[in-house]
């Protein structure tokens, strides 16, 4: 049997893959797939164009990339003994021998490199971004070849350079550069004339020899650079540059091509280990505490938040506004805004004068149990890809970046977000690595250009936003935060002796296996659905039951030891003031506070029956004689719209008011005894009047008493914002196994031999109607299949492969191989017919 010959193109090799082979490669490089490749040439042209090769590239873990950077500096096709060297150097190292099959296969998977193990081929797209130049110089930090550096030099000049070498002179400029190059690659006579070197110049060569390989020399150069220069062990490569050979480098290096190779991934240093219940109860804690405050912010923007500004987003001054009334700095306030914004709950009304406020999901969400409502909480950040981190931050027309503005998106926050949370679902219960540990982590999973640190930035607001919401605790992944990422629970140690504690410089052992970025799409949105629910399900036992008790105390404050029931809550809320929060709630009773009660319906009976259901000590007697006192005055004066009015029924409480030197801005006269009119509007005379210790009523037209409740003010619906993704979404199983058919008919049709082919290669087969129409019946009855050239309705031409079953009416149906299903084509639509070889 006859070995099948090696492939000359990524297309060859392409075609020879099989199905599961060209899905993997579609799952890793989706940009591939859109739109679908008509056959595998044109899916091996895109895969080497350079945005797709740039993405495929910045895709790779570091010891893939740094198996690409030497195969771009090796011979073109290299060996796979060639490449080793290039990794392992002269010394060897069996981790990177190791490891080393796992990168290339990932290369060859992802059509970065193809060929087999004699003939290595690096995608020429990938070889020019990675091969240095003196504009782009290599990431390995070596310099052109000898031939390379030499392409210029004159003919006489390579004859010197070869005879100071101590080697023959030739008779031509190609053999003079093998000469060399053989000289320079052979280890034992590049030891004999390195070992003639003058001391400074290996001194320079030192310097030179990691990169970057370019030096600047004067015209008269001193005499040791003159000696590296006269044996080429230095090129000129303009004037007054000079480059220090690859080959002259490699041996200086002892054959490999990076300074230090990482074949391993860095293991996660922990900084210290806590019992499960103490992380499950500190994050339940946390978690506890982000409910609070996501209902704190958007009630106090229940009348409407503040106004969005002409370019979107929030102020300066109101985030500063709000970061104050919830007592958090600024980036953490633009963190809760950005949270309930991503959940859907927070949005801008629309209007004319456009301004924030909660939405009616808001109102749905505040009638779930708490461990539901935070798990909505935790997979909107999960899946958003707003990042509020970069709050406060410039853009590329360096304009503030405002909270609940545009321009926050990075795509790759959410995969980052996740991935941190998995490599800590992979730790030991109760482990918290050092957040340099998981840095170093990610950077090899997917190294970061120097000029670009926002994956660590990411991480760092991933791991710091993870502890604000309770998915973690103490740095440490919570049980319920495993369960939202839909990780199994760690497997239970087998019995035996206890181990020691992790101290914290202690590493945790790492055990290597094939590496791919987990996707924070890779469960369905009904799979992140069930996480969810699981991971409510773990918290809700740990979340504080809802109290339904105060305590009341003589000082006029009431003390909730926990949280309350939201009734209770509501109306403790408009009764009284918030004083302190923390374990324990504080509020305190005012006037104010009561008559906003009394405004919003109650009266002094409700209000006396509401305490004393529901506090557990008895209702202190300044705090009943503060009720009775207020409720006694409320509603005595009556402010209606004349354009304001007051009316009252004792006449010397209307003449203290007019004597009262602070009622001069209401400009108040008398209409009636018991009647004063105002110049102020109604609001403004009730505010006017309670500033000096009144307290009016509002009534209405009919006279009856306004009851002033607190509506909430709503956008109307709103729908939470979409993530951006980060280029095309993976493929799922039905759309790969399509497009893999797709394809494989495609690649059918465009190479398989053809009785009568086109004049030339790509073009549709043209042939009569009548021809058409006799080929095509024939097929009918031999059952042959046939390739066909089409023109659609749009225009668009394309050629199938059909196996026609009937001819009627002007159609043919046949089984499009192509489309995979049995179509109708129009047969004038039909360019031409070829019948396809036997073979």
């Amino acid at each position: 049997m006859s070995t099948p010959a090696a492939p000359r193109s990524l297309a060859e090799a392409l075609r020879v893959r099989d199905d599961a082979s060209l899905a993997a490669l579609l799952r890793a490089r989706p940009d591939l797939i859109t739109p679908v490749p008509t056959d595998l040439t044109q899916l091996a042209t895109r895969a080497g164009t350079r945005a797709s090769v740039v993405r495929a590239l910045e895709r790779l873990d570091r010891f893939a990339q740094q198996t690409a950077q030497a195969l771009a500096v090796a011979s073109d096709p290299a060996t796979y003994e060639e490449l080793l060297g290039l990794m392992t150097g002269d010394a060897g190292d069996p981790a990177v021998a190791a490891a080393l099959p796992r990168a290339l296969g990932t290369l060859r998977e992802q059509a970065l490199a193809w060929g087999g193990d004699d003939r290595l081929r690096l995608v020429r797209t990938a070889r020019e971004l990675l091969s240095p130049s003196p504009q782009h110089p290599s990431p390995t930090g070596l310099g052109p070849t000898v031939r390379e550096a030499t392409s210029g030099m004159s003919p006489g000049r390579i004859q010197e350079i070869v005879t100071a070498a101590g080697l023959a002179s030739t008779h031509d400029s190609v053999s003079a550069v093998t000469s060399l190059t053989g000289l320079f690659t052979d280890r034992a006579r590049m030891a004999a004339l390195l070992g003639t070197a003058p001391p400074p110049a290996r001194e320079v060569l030192d310097r030179l020899v990691w990169g970057p390989p370019y030096g600047q020399v004067t015209a008269d150069p001193a005499a040791h650079l003159r000696w590296l220069l006269d044996r080429g062990l230095l090129l000129p490569t303009a004037p007054g540059t000079v480059v220090l050979p690859r080959e002259v480098a490699l041996h200086l290096r002892g054959g490999r091509a990076h300074r230090a190779v990482e074949p391993l991934p860095p293991a996660l240093g922990p900084t210290a280990t806590h019992p499960p219940q103490v992380v499950d109860a500190t994050a339940a804690g946390q978690a506890y505490t982000a409910l609070a405050t996501v209902e704190e912010l958007l009630k106090d923007w229940d009348g409407g938040g503040p106004a969005v500004l002409r370019a979107g987003g929030l102020s300066v001054r109101d985030l500063k506004r709000t970061a104050v009334a919830l007592d958090v700095p600024e980036p953490v306030a633009a963190f809760w805004l950005e949270l309930a914004y991503a959940a859907g709950l927070l949005a801008s009304d629309g209007e004319a004068d456009e301004r924030y406020a909660a939405t009616p999901a808001y109102d749905e969400w505040l009638g779930r149990p708490p461990a539901e409502r935070w798990a909505r909480l935790a997979r909107a950040w999960l899946t958003a890809t707003r990042t509020p981190g970069l709050v406060g931050g410039r853009d590329a027309k360096d304009r503030t970046l405002s909270a609940l503005g545009p321009g926050l998106d990075r795509s790759a926050a959410p995969e980052v977000r996740h991935r941190v949370l998995t490599l800590l679902a992979g730790l030991p219960e109760g482990t918290s690595p050092a957040a340099d540990s998981v840095l170093a982590r990610l950077d090899w999973e997917r190294p970061q250009r120097r000029d670009d640190d926002l994956r660590a930035r990411l991480a760092r607001w991933a791991l710091s936003e993870a502890e604000a919401l309770g998915v973690t605790g103490r740095g440490a992944l919570s049980a319920h935060g495993r369960a939202l990422l839909g990780a199994p629970a760690p497997r239970k140690p087998e019995p035996g002796p206890e181990p020691e504690p992790a101290g914290p410089g202690d590493k945790l052992p790492v055990h290597h296996v094939p590496h791919a970025p987990v996707a924070v799409d890779a469960l369905s949105p009904a799979e992140q659905a069930a996480a969810a629910t699981a991971a409510a399900r773990l918290l809700a036992p740990l979340l504080p039951e809802p109290l339904d008790h105060v305590l009341l105390q003589a000082d006029l404050t009431a003390v909730a030891p926990g949280p309350l029931q939201r009734p209770l809550a509501d109306l403790l809320g408009v009764l009284a003031d918030i004083e302190s929060k923390g374990g324990a709630t504080v509020y305190r009773f005012t006037p104010a506070s009561v008559r906003r009660a009394l405004d919003a319906g109650q009266t002094a009976s409700d209000l006396h029956g509401f305490l004393a259901a529901h506090s557990r000590t008895p209702v202190p007697q300044p705090l009943s004689y503060l009720i009775d006192d207020v409720a006694r005055r409320h509603g005595h004066l009556r402010v209606g719209a004349a354009s304001a009015y007051v009316r009252c029924d004792d006449d010397a409480l209307l003449n203290e008011i007019l004597a009262d030197r602070r009622a001069a801005a209401l400009r108040l006269r008398r209409l009636a005894p018991t009647v004063l009119a105002a110049q102020a509007d109604p609001a403004a005379l009730l505010e006017g009047l309670r500033a000096m210790g009144f307290a009016p009523a509002a009534e209405s037209a009919e006279g009856d008493v306004v009851i002033t409740r607190a509506d909430a003010r709503r956008t109307p619906p709103r729908t939470a914002p979409e993530p951006v993704p980060e280029g095309p979404p993976p493929p799922d199983a039905t759309l790969l196994a399509a497009a893999v058919r797709a394809v494989r008919a495609g690649d059918l049709a465009s190479t398989a031999p053809r009785k009568q082919a086109p004049a030339a290669r790509g073009e549709l087969p043209r042939t009569s109607s009548a021809e058409t129409l006799a080929t095509v019946q024939a097929a009918v009855l031999t059952g042959e299949t046939l390739w066909i050239g089409y023109v659609d309705a749009e225009g668009t031409a394309s050629r199938r492969v059909i196996a026609p079953v009937r001819v009627e009416g002007g159609f043919v149906t046949a089984y499009d191989h192509t489309a995979d299903e049995v179509r109708t084509y129009p047969l004038h639509r039909i360019t031409g017919v070829a019948e396809l070889a036997d073979d």
